[in-house]
């Protein structure tokens, strides 16, 4: 299964491809509404505003369709036509996205510091058990996108992803802070639409930009990273990072181990 954003993540897999799709819009004609900044579907895209969309694993191939299975185990029907646009995603090059050149990478930002475009693919380039991205219009209830592009995403990548997802829970966690009852903080995770609870202790770190924090600085409708263990029924944790901004609360994902902005 793939995680869907990316809600880790983080997915910024797919935002090189929707830059993509927007710069190859044929002349004279408009952007699908849906399309590019702005767009209120986050569904799968890790949290970020460019479009509906989904992630998944390819099950199924058809002349004008993909079946995809996403990290919730839902199927969701990918249609696509003579106007999606379709790209791959190009391999990590060594040396980048290790957190070598920057504090901000993860799921969110695979694909944009790769220092390749995408390359433009075919329909019949994708597989089953081909991992995809797709953006477009997508009706949550009939579970099915209309695509406007769609990526190939690189297995390296797609295996890391897997990885994440594998763990999500055991070693991290991310999502909107519900509730705070002393040192126990409820989120609500988009990775997998449940929420999850999270004990802290002497030895937890809270940050919020790089700047050190305390409990009592997280409130309510925040969005945290967390990195811990499960222990004796519980998952504790290390590291509490406050995602956002200046000026702005919640903010772009980044993956467990990442850095945060110095």
């Amino acid at each position: 299964m793939i995680v869907r954003y990316l809600s880790l993540c983080v997915l910024g897999l797919v935002l090189a491809a929707g830059c993509f799709a927007q710069d190859a819009t044929p002349a004279g004609q408009a952007p699908a509404a849906d399309q590019g900044p702005g767009g209120e579907g986050r569904r799968g895209m890790g949290g970020m505003g460019m479009g509906r969309g989904v992630m998944g694993m390819v099950t199924e191939v058809d002349s004008d369709h993909f079946l995809i299975r996403n990290a919730a185990n839902e199927v969701y029907t990918i249609h696509f036509s003579a106007n999606t646009h379709f790209v791959k995603q190009p391999p990590r090059q060594p040396g980048r996205e290790s957190g070598q050149e920057g504090a901000d990478r993860g799921p969110g930002r695979m694909g944009m510091g790769s220092g390749n475009p995408p390359t433009p693919i075919k329909a019949t380039d994708i597989k089953v058990g081909d991992a995809i991205g797709a953006g477009g219009e997508t009706d949550d209830q009939a579970r099915s996108v209309g695509a406007v592009f769609v990526m190939l995403i690189d297995p390296e990548r797609a295996k890391a992803m897997r990885e994440m997802q594998a763990n999500f829970g055991k070693t991290w966690l991310m999502g909107k802070v519900t509730a705070i009852n002393e040192t126990k903080v409820t989120v609500h995770s988009e990775v997998d639409h449940a929420d999850h609870t999270f004990v802290a202790d002497e030895d937890t770190t809270f940050r919020k930009r790089g700047e050190p924090i305390t409990l009592g600085d997280v409130q309510t409708g925040d969005n945290v990273r967390i990195e811990g263990v499960s222990k004796d029924g519980q998952f504790v944790a290390t590291t509490v990072s406050v995602m956002g901004f200046p000026g702005a609360r919640g903010g772009p994902a980044r993956a467990p181990g990442d850095k945060a902005p110095q």
